[in-house]
């Protein structure tokens, strides 16, 4: 299973790349990966016109999207739709941050601090 990662280098730039989530447990026709620290859980809802422009994260967290997608935009250009039941660990805290913008219908999304 992958991930999508959102990262700031040390020169301030934000980049993705994917992370492989590691399998450590087999039980009744299931993997599991270890357990990850998470602080909470915050339920968002985005209208459909949503628009952001340049912003870092504000906190280290899991996105999980539920029922549509959002195109992010780094800093080095690349861009990404993250689309409905994918995962995004946002971990550009500092520097220019980020675009970010709906894809024209509602979305509703899981946030899950790792901080």
């Amino acid at each position: 299973m992958r991930i999508h990662n959102l990262y700031t280098d040390a020169s301030g730039e934000s980049h993705f790349r994917d992370i492989e989530i590691e399998w450590v447990e087999e039980r009744r026709g299931s993997k599991l990966s270890k357990r990850l620290p998470a602080t909470g859980i915050i339920f968002r809802e985005t209208m459909a016109e949503y628009n952001l422009d340049w912003h870092p994260a504000p906190r280290r967290q899991y996105i999980v999207n539920l029922d549509a997608g959002v195109r992010l935009t780094a800093s080095d250009g690349e861009s990404r739709i993250i689309g409905a039941g994918e995962v995004i660990l946002v971990e550009d805290t500092t520097g220019k941050g980020h675009l970010s913008q709906g894809l024209g219908t509602m979305r509703h999304s899981l946030f899950i601090p790792v901080e």
